[in-house]
């Protein structure tokens, strides 16, 4: 996965957006390691009890937690590349399986729309020349219109005549 080289000129945003993770490796493996012990527990009681066709359904229960745990680290691995030089806003899309996406929009057209700001469906949209592009929809929604905002002032000072290369977000 090679992104194409940043663009000659100053960078007015260059910001990598990453999915939240709300649960560490560590706490993963922990979380595992208590939920076999409890299923391990409880299927020997069931064992005892007679009822030997009820343990596998907690070894069942495991590896769907581990197979959910598994698609949502996979995941995790997506980014979306957000660089606004002065002639482009060039966002490129890094899928968890492996293709990269290029997205690219005039900055002198590309215009910021927040829809919905501060509910659950918010959305920040580029759009220029009739092309529109979401960005940023793996973010929480209440981080959603601080990336539109941020968006919002790179592009500002990229079309002012002799701005200055800030760099980030």
């Amino acid at each position: 996965m090679r992104l194409p080289d940043a663009p000659d000129g100053p960078l007015f945003m260059d910001a990598v957006l990453v999915p939240n993770r709300s649960l560490p490796n560590p706490g993963f493996i922990a979380l595992m390691a208590v939920l076999v012990i409890m299923s391990v527990v409880a299927a020997l009681a069931y064992l005892r009890m007679g009822a030997w066709p009820i343990p596998f359904f907690f070894g069942l229960d495991i590896l769907l937690v581990w197979m959910a745990f598994r698609i949502s680290y996979r995941d995790g691995r997506r980014r979306e590349i957000i660089r606004i030089s002065r002639d482009r806003v060039m966002v490129h899309r890094l899928h968890p399986n492996g293709p990269v996406r290029h997205y690219v929009l005039p900055t002198a057209w590309t215009r910021v729309t927040i829809h919905q700001s501060g509910k659950h469906e918010a959305a920040v949209e580029l759009s220029a020349s009739g092309k529109r592009l979401v960005v940023g929809r793996f973010l929480s929604p209440s981080e959603r219109p601080g990336l539109g905002a941020a968006i919002e002032r790179a592009l500002g000072r990229a079309r002012q005549p002799g701005a200055q290369e800030t760099g980030g977000v």
